[in-house]
This record gives structure tokens, sequence and C-alpha cells, in this order.
């Protein structure tokens, strides 16, 4: 399982930015996606999730601003992030986890860097 993370740059306070994770080794509509990011000094933190029924999460601080989608003819899950805030700097990464017999098996992407200019 690969996942590759993109999308990131600089942009302004109130700007847009697309992430996507290109996945490999995994059908993405059948697996829970997840997307995280981490900001300098502070912990990696859970910011969307699409299931493989197509329900999706996101966390507070995100709801109404970000959108997380699957295009299933790419194999990729992306990250719609609009009026972004200076608070929302940090590397975003995707994720998904497989259950091999009993153990569980985290993969993550190599993580997209957004920065937020205010």
């Amino acid at each position: 399982v690969q996942l590759q993370a993109s999308g990131g740059g600089l942009v302004q306070a109130g700007g847009s930015l697309r992430l996507s994770c290109a996945a490999s080794g995994i059908i993405v509509r059948l697996n829970t996606i997840d997307w995280y990011r981490q900001a300098p000094g502070k912990q990696r933190e859970l910011v969307a999730r699409i299931l493989s029924g197509g329900t999706t999460y996101y966390t507070d601080s995100v709801k109404g601003r970000f959108t997380v989608s699957r295009d299933n003819a790419k194999n990729t899950v992306d990250l719609q992030v609009n009026s972004l805030k200076p608070e929302d700097t940090a590397v975003y990464y995707c994720h998904t986890r497989r259950v091999d017999g009993l153990r569980p098996y985290d993969y993550w992407g190599q993580g997209t860097l957004v920065t937020v200019s205010s």
C-alpha cells in the first residue's frame, strides 16, 4: 500500500487549495481514508475522514470549510480546503488502516505542506 499526498502550497488567508491523496495497492472506495494534519509543535490531528460507504467526518474547526471526496476513476481522495486561516498551517497527511488477521497496519502518505499567511 502506498499513499502519496500532493497539492499543498503557500496561500493567503481566505484562499483555497485542493489536496490530493493518490493510492496504490488499495481501492479507495473500499477503504476508510483519513486526512490528518500536524502543525509545528503540535500533535497530529484528524481533520477529515471518508468511509467506504461515503460517509464523511470533519473535525469541528474545519466544518463548512473543508470537503473530502473520492475520485474512484483516479483512485484518489481529495481534500478541498477553503477559507483558509493561518491556524490551518500544517503538514497534511493522508492515512489508511488495514487489518491483516488481527493486526492493524497504518499507512501514511509523505505529507504535503500547507502554509497560510495572514
